[in-house]
């Protein structure tokens, strides 16, 4: 009894050994991927007029807004800030966009009030964030968290539907976030605990967690502005909008969508699979569906010139 238990704990332990070695080796090949845009470039902020939004529970939402033209709003993900759309904020305005983007709230420079989080006070920001900005004919562009936040701002928010002549759903969904979507199964429940936090802290837990957000080619300085961002973050307040990921289901309510869209989606994007944006594709009348060979969640950075595109066709 005592060899076998012997045995079966040196098992075990060899088991870690060889796991632990399998995560060490996977690391040092991302950490040798080459970087298609530069660490420097991934870590500077866009550049505007700052602009506070206040909102009735003591919120402040902080803004950024430049250029001159039609305009487009840019919704940020889970965990992350405004500082996702830097590589394609110059391209926008060099084409003549009046480009606004703001963190959400609870999340970086952007306050967390006394009403706290979830999907219908952070679409109740969005329709704020345009009036603001008496947004007219705009494009509001919604990145994963963002982009379920905002399919629920143009269905509870008529007048902020009014102001836009396009939405692009960016590597996002409308609930139910754990079908079809084992990454998401495992990572939730690890963020919910808060243990996804430390060991996205570690050196080879942030490398695969980064790696796990990209395509088939993780970039090491995507890998690092990304978990750095993400480790900043307090995610503990933020927990009520991660629950209605899952809880919350809009793709019933799809069809009432009337403003023209267009869902974007990396082939390898194992956070929000291609599964959910086929069903937003098929459930917004007339929406049009774009697949980036490879690419993963985080499209911002591995796809700019796809979101530029687009942006540009619905202001056609």
């Amino acid at each position: 009894m005592h060899r076998a238990w012997i045995v079966g704990g040196t098992a075990v332990a060899l088991l870690g050994a060889a796991t632990i070695g399998a995560a060490r080796a996977a690391v040092a090949r991302i950490e040798r991927n080459p970087d298609p845009l530069p660490y420097d470039r991934l870590v500077r902020e866009p550049q505007g007029e700052e602009v506070l939004v206040p909102r009735p529970d003591g919120t402040v939402l902080r803004a950024i807004v430049t250029g001159d033209g039609p305009p487009v709003v840019l919704a940020h993900g889970y965990g992350a800030s405004l500082l996702e759309w830097n590589v394609v904020w110059d391209t926008l305005v060099a084409r003549g966009h009046r480009v606004i983007a703001f963190d959400q709230r609870g999340h970086e420079r952007s306050t967390l009030g006394s009403a706290g989080t979830g999907s219908k006070l952070m679409a109740a920001d969005y329709a704020a964030i345009l009036e603001h900005f008496d947004v007219r004919d705009g494009v509001l562009v919604g990145h994963s968290m963002g982009g379920f936040i905002a399919i629920r701002a143009v269905l509870d928010h008529p007048e902020l539907a009014r102001r836009l002549r396009g939405l692009v759903l960016f590597a996002t969904w409308a609930g139910r976030i754990l079908d079809q979507a084992p990454q998401n199964r495992l990572q939730i429940p690890l963020l919910e605990t808060g243990l996804l936090q430390r060991l996205a802290r570690t050196r080879a837990g942030g490398v695969l967690f980064g790696a796990a957000q990209c395509g088939t080619r993780p970039s090491p300085a995507m890998i690092s502005v990304f978990r750095d961002v993400f480790v900043r973050q307090s995610h503990q307040p933020l927990i009520p909008i991660v629950r209605a990921f899952s809880r919350e289901d809009r793709y019933p309510r799809l069809s009432e969508i009337t403003v023209p869209t267009v869902v974007v989606v990396g082939s390898a994007d194992r956070s929000t699979p291609p599964s959910h944006s086929h069903r937003l594709a098929a459930g917004v009348p007339g929406a049009r569906l774009v697949t980036v060979p490879d690419a993963g969640h985080l499209l911002n950075w591995e796809a700019p010139d796809v979101l530029v595109e687009v942006i540009a066709s619905l202001q056609q």
